[in-house]
C-alpha cells in the first residue's frame, strides 16, 4: 500500500492566505482556511498564523501557488534556491503577487525546514500556446529581450476542469477541443486544443482579456496616456485605475460584486443593466473567437464563482451560439447545483458546469513530484 502523505497546499495572495491539507494519495481533505485583508507588513504574521493552527497535523509536503513563471516553468518544480531566484527576478511581471509568493515559500521553508517544498504557477499551462497566440504586434526585439508576451493566468483551474471533462465525456483530452470559462472576480477564458492550452485571454498581466469585477480587460492603448492627462497621474495611476476602478465597479458604479450589479439592474438601474449586458457581451464575444479559432468545440465549460453558481450569466453567454451547435437546456441550466450538463441531449456541443479546484491540483503535483524526486536542496 502506497505510503500516505498530508500536503499542505499554501495560497498567498495580495491581501489574503488560503490553505487546505489533503491526505494524499486519497485525496482527502483534511484541514482548511482563509485569511483576509491582510496588510503587507502583517503578512509574514498571517501566514504563521496558519502553521500554528496546523501544528497537530503532521506536513508532508508544501504546495505554493506562485503567479507568475514567465516562460521559465513549464510545469510545477521543486523548490531550490536558483526556482526561488527566477520568481523574485519574475516579479517584474507581477509585482503584487510573486514577492508575496516568495513570502510564502521562506516562512514555510523555516518552519518546514526538512520537507519538499513545489511551486506550482498559475501560468505554466498556457506555455504550450504557439507564437500566434502569444505574440503581440510589437516590435519583435521586445519579445527577445524583455519577454513581452502573452502568458495567461488561471492556468491550475483550467487544467483541472479539462481532467474533469475526460472524465464525464470519457474521452482522453487528446481527442478534445474545450474552451474552459473561468468565471470569478478575475476572469479567463481559454482554448484547449487536445489537451493543451492553445490561445487564452489574460495576457502578459491578468489585467488584459475580459471585464472583470474591477479591471477593464483589453482596452485602446491610447486611453491610457489620455487617462493620465485628465486625471493629473502617471502611469502607475492610470494602471491603478484599470486595475482597480473599472470592470463591473467603474460602469455599474454600485459595486464589483456581479450578485449586487444583477440586483440593481432587476430594479432598473440603468449603469448596472448596461455593466451586465457588457461583462456577458465581452464573454460572449471571445467564445465565438475560439470557436473559430479551434474549429468547433466539443465542449464548453462554466466554472469559479460567477461560472459556477449563475445561470444567468451563463444562459447569456449562451444565447446565440445555436449555430454553433450549442443549445443550453435552460432548466437543467436554471436547477444546477454543482457539477452538471447544461445542454440538451440533442447538443453537438456539451455545455458543462464544473466547480473548479486548484488546490487539489497543487496537491497532486506536489505528491506526484514527492515520488520521482526525493528532496529539494534549499
Amino acid at each position: 500500500m502506497e505510503e500516505k502523505q498530508n500536503v499542505l497546499v499554501l495560497n498567498c495572495g495580495s491581501s489574503s492566505v488560503k490553505y487546505k491539507v489533503y491526505e494524499m494519495p486519497a485525496k482527502q481533505l483534511i484541514a482548511h482556511g482563509y485569511l483576509q485583508q491582510i496588510e503587507r507588513d502583517q503578512y509574514e504574521d498571517a501566514i504563521r498564523s496558519v502553521f500554528d493552527t496546523l501544528k497537530d497535523i503532521p506536513i508532508h509536503l508544501v504546495s505554493h501557488r506562485v503567479v507568475h513563471g514567465g516562460e521559465t516553468f513549464k510545469e510545477s518544480v521543486c523548490i531550490d534556491e536558483n526556482v526561488k531566484a527566477k520568481i523574485g527576478e519574475l516579479a517584474r511581471f507581477a509585482p503584487l503577487h510573486n514577492p508575496i509568493n516568495l513570502i510564502g515559500i521562506e516562512v514555510a521553508q523555516s518552519i518546514y525546514p526538512d520537507v519538499m517544498h513545489v511551486a506550482v504557477f498559475d501560468t505554466a499551462f498556457h506555455q504550450s500556446m504557439p507564437p500566434s497566440s502569444f505574440l503581440y504586434a510589437l516590435p519583435y526585439e521586445y519579445y527577445e529581450k524583455y519577454g513581452i508576451r502573452k502568458y495567461g493566468f488561471h492556468g491550475t483551474s483550467h487544467r483541472y476542469v479539462m481532467g474533469r471533462v475526460e472524465e464525464l465525456l470519457e474521452r482522453p483530452k487528446e481527442q478534445l477541443r474545450l474552451i474552459s470559462c473561468h468565471i470569478g472576480s478575475g476572469v479567463s477564458i481559454t482554448a484547449i486544443k487536445y489537451g493543451e492550452s492553445f490561445d487564452t485571454s489574460m495576457g502578459m498581466t491578468p489585467l488584459a482579456g475580459l471585464s472583470m469585477g474591477t479591471r477593464s480587460g483589453n482596452i485602446d492603448p491610447g486611453i491610457i496616456p489620455y487617462i493620465e492627462e485628465i486625471e493629473k497621474t502617471d502611469t502607475a495611476g492610470a494602471i491603478g485605475i484599470l486595475n482597480n476602478e473599472s470592470g463591473l465597479m467603474g460602469v455599474s458604479g454600485v459595486s464589483n460584486d456581479l450578485r449586487e450589479v444583477m440586483a440593481k439592474a432587476k430594479d432598473g438601474h440603468y449603469r448596472s443593466q448596461l455593466a451586465l449586458e457588457l461583462f456577458t457581451t465581452i464573454i460572449h464575444k471571445h467564445i465565438g473567437l475560439y470557436l473559430a479559432r479551434l474549429n468547433g468545440v466539443d465542449g464548453i465549460i462554466f466554472t469559479a464563482g460567477v461560472g459556477e453558481n449563475n445561470p444567468i450569466v451563463r444562459e447569456l453567454v449562451c444565447t446565440g451560439l445555436e449555430f454553433a451547435g450549442v443549445i443550453l437546456d435552460r432548466e437543467a441550466n436554471r436547477s444546477c447545483k454543482g457539477e452538471a450538463f447544461i445542454s440538451t441531449p440533442y447538443s453537438m456541443v456539451k455545455v458543462m458546469v464544473i466547480p473548479t479546484n486548484e488546490e487539489l491540483i497543487m496537491a497532486t503535483d506536489a505528491f506526484e513530484l514527492s515520488r520521482i524526486q526525493s528532496d529539494c536542496s534549499t
